[in-house]
């Protein structure tokens, strides 16, 4: 069972909705956010775990590890999840965590990658999709999917569509996984 995490829109959420996985929960680090709408609408379970209402990082890891085991999940899917987990998260889901990154790895890690391949004037970028680790960004690659960068793009259209990579390659991802 696939539990996935948010922070914004849900466009994976979504594309991994419209493909019948086993998705179980849905939690977000922020309320409000259209993907738990997404979540609702397709009538899965959601919580939101916001830092705010923890003591500190490791209380919230621990609580949204004990929410999503508690739920059945066997394995975590990062769907535009903006916060990065601390060591007690790794304790519950360590070797379990799927995410996805908007440019090749290793080369442009962090939080704004399709401005990072932007600036550093490349021919394509990639939709990658990645185990998640105690870095950022810097778990084995399960497979990428290259994307050329036209001479006339600009970060929301380069964007727009590495997404439509993504919003494919996620899902056979996790298929592959699920029958494993």
């Amino acid at each position: 069972m696939i539990g996935v995490l948010v922070s914004g829109e849900g466009t994976n959420l979504q594309a991994l909705i419209d493909a019948g996985l086993p998705i179980v929960a849905v939690a977000s680090n922020k309320p409000g956010v259209r993907a738990l709408e997404r979540a609702e609408q397709a009538g899965i379970a959601t919580a939101v775990f916001d830092a705010a209402d923890y003591a500190s990082r490791e209380e919230r890891d621990v609580a949204l590890a004990e929410w999503l085991q508690s739920s059945g999940v066997d394995l975590v899917v990062c769907a535009g999840y903006m916060h990065l987990f601390r060591k007690p998260f790794f304790d519950y889901y360590g070797g379990r965590i799927v995410n996805t990154h908007s440019a090749p790895l290793p080369e442009f890690p962090g939080a704004h990658p399709i401005e990072d391949v932007l600036a550093a004037g490349v021919s394509e970028t990639a939709a990658t999709v990645h185990y998640a680790d105690e870095g950022i960004d810097s778990g084995p690659v399960i497979t990428a999917e290259k994307v050329p960068v036209f001479s006339d793009v600009t970060p929301d259209t380069l964007r727009e569509r590495v997404q439509a990579v993504e919003h494919r390659l996620l899902p056979q991802v996790l298929r592959d996984l699920c029958v494993q």
